[in-house]
């Protein structure tokens, strides 16, 4: 039996801003972050999770983490994975927390954390990736990981059950092409940042299409003439007629009718969707826009920013989106992640996770994987962002256009010691690059 004794929170920052990776309409210089919660054991094992943010607020999530890491503290793992719906109820619901976030927020991030850490220790005692853990189970034991409050009137324990059991048939075989590394087809944002200049982004385009990849996503919302002539260097590059697939990504900038106008001049570069068009709380106008855009055949995707099971459910309910982006740490880690699963699937809404992040990658390629073997069977593309992978222990990789899939025990996002020390913010002088002269553009930035 393995017992959590204690855990630590660390608040680690990469200097991003300073040559705008990540950067887009809404969030024009952001420091990537890792708000990182580490379960210590009596065992040789330790569980790390952590969600991402961009910056100013990490320390935040990080003291969230340490109230909700206090609720494992000295129970046994068994005891906690033993009914996972029930473990993750218990630690949504301590009822001063929840008054300040109720499934939503600083809390709900914190909350991605620390499941997310459990699902990654329990995995490194079984010896096993988190995405194969979830292929072993039956639709019985896949039942016990989710709590269902709020969404039976969108899908019941029942109806799981028999999805589940509908997939049984052919998940030998999907789990085969997964370990051939054939399970999950990526797609590249890494040249279509905001702040990246035309030249860049010609060359990262040309790049990323001789390596494999046959979808590709842009940053829009700057500005229509700005937009047009990026996408029409996109265009001219990836081609049309080439199964080459164009998406783009407003990040939220746009009212519901500033949306439907601003697309009316990017119609003619014909991307699969436009994700994020406006806020991410607003499910009507989501519809809204989907609406007004069907008739072009684009489509709508949000979900990077959504709380919980509870907004994806009105989402999907509703039909305001074509396409499904969940994120592994703004919900609250893999068993809300799994709940949407099911949720897209009953829909037929595909799941294209949220991956442009420090992290993401590592985490969403296992979500990918069981919505493929378990959950849907369809083979949903994901995206991947060519950054800061060399911080990982085992960082995810992408060959021939598909991720390869992980083979090692946990959940991925274990962070090199090196790394974490040297980007922990503030950290120490002599050891942090936070506490270095050229960290002191970003930190003056900062006080303005």
């Amino acid at each position: 039996m393995v017992t959590i004794l204690d855990f630590e929170t660390r608040d680690v920052r990469f200097p991003t801003s300073m040559d705008k990776t990540g950067s887009d309409a809404m969030n024009a210089a952001g420091d990537y972050s890792a708000a990182y919660c580490i379960l210590k054991t009596d065992s040789p094992h330790s569980g790390h999770g952590m969600t991402f943010t961009i910056g100013r607020g990490n320390d935040i999530v990080c003291h969230a983490i340490r109230h909700l890491a206090d609720r494992v503290k000295g129970k046994s793992l068994e005891s906690l994975v033993e009914n996972w719906g029930k473990t993750w109820r218990y630690l949504v619901n301590d009822s001063q927390l929840r008054w300040i976030g109720p499934e939503k927020g600083v809390i709900h991030l914190a909350l991605g954390a620390v499941v997310n850490a459990l699902w990654d220790l329990w995995a490194k005692v079984l010896n096993k990736p988190v995405w194969r853990i979830v292929a072993d189970m039956t639709p019985e034991e896949f039942v016990r990981c989710i709590d269902f409050r709020y969404i039976t009137d969108a899908i019941t324990p029942e109806e799981t059950v028999e999805m589940l059991r509908e997939k049984e048939g052919g998940k030998a075989e999907r789990i085969k092409e997964a370990e051939a590394n054939r399970a999950v087809p990526a797609y590249t944002t890494s040249a279509g940042w905001l702040g990246y200049g035309e030249e860049k982004m010609k060359g990262l385009l040309e790049e990323t299409l001789k390596m494999g990849y046959r979808h590709f996503k842009v940053k829009v919302g700057g500005s229509v003439e700005d937009d047009r002539r990026r996408l029409g260097i996109a265009r001219n590059v990836i081609g049309y007629d080439r199964g080459n697939v164009l998406m783009i990504d407003a990040n939220q900038i746009w009212s519901v009718p500033e949306a439907i106008e601003y697309m009316s001049h990017l119609l003619e570069f014909r991307p699969w969707f436009i994700e994020e068009p406006t806020s991410p709380d607003d499910i009507s106008g989501h519809g809204t826009i989907l609406r007004a855009l069907a008739p072009h055949n684009i489509g709508v995707a949000t979900g990077e920013m959504c709380q919980n099971r509870v907004i994806f459910k009105q989402l999907l309910q509703s039909h305001s989106i074509t396409v499904c982006q969940i994120d592994a740490c703004r919900l609250g880690g893999v068993n809300e992640v799994l709940a949407v699963l099911l949720m897209a699937a009953k829909f037929n809404v595909p799941v294209v996770p949220h991956s442009g992040g420090v992290g993401l990658p590592e985490y969403t390629q296992h979500l990918s994987t069981i919505d493929y073997v378990v959950v849907s069977g369809r083979k949903s593309v994901l995206e991947y962002v060519d950054h800061l992978h060399e911080h990982f222990l085992h960082p995810s990789r992408v060959d021939e256009g598909f991720y390869v899939t992980p083979t090692e025990p946990g959940y991925s996002v274990e962070m090199k010691k090196e790394s974490m020390n040297r980007f922990e913010y503030p950290g120490r002088e002599g050891v942090s690059w936070w506490k270095q002269e050229e960290a002191r553009a970003i930190l003056e930035g900062e006080k303005i």
